[in-house]
């Protein structure tokens, strides 16, 4: 199983979310072609209801944590409500910094 399958997975078993979308940004920094080591989630949820940012994510790093250990080098995170998502976004992938590392 891809480590993209393996969080996929893990998010929607814990969060059962309403959106969810897991991009591999690996391709926008110096590692090798197919690498799996950078990933952005935007995730809305009911379970993020009344809480703060800090303790959205950490929810996600708890049920992420083997791969963040292991497999992740970078995880950039969009944790919202269903209210924040359509209000902030309007159901659009808010975009990814551009790297500054690695030499790309």
């Amino acid at each position: 199983m891809t480590v993209a399958a393996v969080i996929e997975k893990k998010l929607l078993d814990a969060f059962q979310p309403l959106h969810l979308e897991l991009i591999n940004e690996s391709n926008n920094h110096n590692v090798p072609p197919g690498s799996e080591s950078h990933f952005k989630v935007v995730i809305v949820a009911n379970a993020f209801e009344n809480e703060r940012l800090i303790k959205r994510h950490r929810l996600v790093n708890s049920v992420l944590s083997q791969e963040l250990a292991e497999k992740i080098h970078a995880l950039a995170l969009h944790t919202y409500t269903q209210t924040e998502w359509q209000a902030l976004h309007g159901g659009n992938t808010p975009s990814s910094p551009k790297c500054l590392g690695g030499g790309k």
